[in-house]
C-alpha cells in the first residue's frame, strides 16, 4: 500500500513536522502580508522590473529548490527512498505519468480551443515567437519540477506521514486536499473570481488524493499537474492570473465564475476516475479511500 510506504525503522513521526510547519508558515505569512495589497499590481510591478519570463522564472525557481530539498530530508533524514515517496510499485511508472499528461494536455487543449471558437471576442493571439521560445524552454524546464514539488509535499509526504500519525486513508486525503486550496488562497485570481474559486483548487487537490490512494501511487498526479500547469501557461494567460506569461493566447475578457471553474469539479474529474480506473483495473474504491493503515507502533 502507498501510504505504508513511509513505514521505516527509523521514520519517527516528529520529524515529519519541520517541514510541513515551515512551507505552511510561509503560507499563512504570505496571506496576512498581501490581504490588504493588491496582489495583481505587486504582480506588475515585479513584471516590470525583472521581465515577464525572468519574473516566472523566479516564481517557479524557488519550488524547483524546495522539490530537491523535500528529496534531500527524505533521503538524508528518513532514510526513505524517492522510489518509495513516490509510489508502491517496485519502480516508478513513467508510463502512467505520460499517459496522465498526454490525457490532461489534449483535453486543457479541447476546452481553451472551445473556449476561444464560442467567444473569440474575449481572446487575443499574442504569440511572438522571439518572446515564446525563451519562455516555453522556461516552463518546460521549471514548471514540472514545480507541479513535482507540490505533489510530493500534498499527496507523497505529508499524505504518507498523516496515514502514520492517524491510521487511516480518508483523513490524509481530505486534509491534503484542502491545504493544497488553501495554498492558493492569496494568488490574484481569488482576489478577483472570489473564494468561489476555492472549490476548484480543493476539488483539484480531492482528485488527485483520490488517484494518488486509488493508484497506489504518485505517478498519474505528477502527470495530470504538470499536463494542467504547463499547457495552461503555454496556451493562455491573463492580466489577473498568477501566471503572466508570453502565451499564445490572452485572455481579455472580465473576470468571471463560469463552466470554465465548476466544469472539471462536476464532470470531467469523475470522468477521468472511470478512464483511470478502467486502464489500471483498480478495486476496493471505499477501502483505499477511507479504510485503515496498519503500521506497527513506534
Amino acid at each position: 500500500m502507498y501510504i505504508e510506504q513511509a513505514k521505516q525503522p527509523y521514520n519517527y513521526l516528529i520529524l515529519y513536522l519541520p517541514i510541513p510547519l515551515f512551507f505552511f508558515a510561509l503560507i499563512a505569512i504570505n496571506f496576512l502580508l498581501t490581504d490588504d495589497v493588491n496582489t495583481e499590481e505587486i504582480i506588475r510591478y515585479s513584471i516590470e522590473k525583472f521581465g515577464r519570463t525572468t519574473f516566472f522564472a523566479i516564481m517557479l525557481g524557488q519550488l524547483a529548490v524546495a522539490l530537491f530539498i523535500l528529496f534531500f530530508w527524505v533521503k538524508l533524514v528518513h532514510k526513505q527512498t524517492i522510489t518509495s515517496l513516490t509510489t508502491s510499485r517496485k519502480k516508478i511508472d513513467w508510463g502512467r505519468v505520460f499517459f496522465s499528461f498526454i490525457i490532461w494536455g489534449l483535453l486543457t487543449i479541447i476546452l481553451t480551443l472551445m473556449g476561444f471558437f464560442m467567444t473569440p471576442e474575449d481572446f487575443v493571439l499574442q504569440f511572438d515567437w522571439n518572446k515564446f521560445l525563451p519562455f516555453a524552454i522556461i516552463a518546460i524546464l521549471l514548471i514540472p519540477l514545480q507541479t513535482s514539488f507540490e505533489e510530493y509535499f500534498f499527496r507523497g509526504y505529508l499524505m504518507q506521514g498523516l496515514g502514520l500519525m492517524v491510521k487511516n486513508r480518508w483523513f490524509p486525503l481530505l486534509f491534503t486536499s484542502v491545504t493544497f486550496g488553501l495554498m492558493h488562497i492569496a494568488n490574484p485570481e481569488v482576489g478577483k473570481l472570489g473564494y468561489v474559486i476555492m472549490v476548484y483548487y480543493i476539488g483539484t487537490g480531492l482528485f488527485l488524493g483520490v488517484i494518488t490512494l486509488l493508484d497506489e501511487g504518485l505517478e498519474l498526479a505528477l502527470g495530470f499537474h504538470a499536463a494542467n500547469n504547463l499547457i495552461g501557461a503555454l496556451l493562455i494567460t491573463a492580466d489577473w492570473t498568477a501566471f503572466q506569461t508570453y502565451s499564445i493566447f490572452k485572455d481579455v475578457s472580465d473576470p468571471s465564475v463560469g463552466w470554465d471553474i465548476l466544469l472539471p469539479v462536476v464532470i470531467i474529474f469523475p470522468l477521468l476516475l472511470i478512464i483511470f480506473g478502467k486502464k489500471y483495473k483498480w478495486t476496493n474504491w471505499v477501502e483505499k479511500l477511507t479504510g485503515g493503515i496498519h503500521v506497527s507502533d513506534r
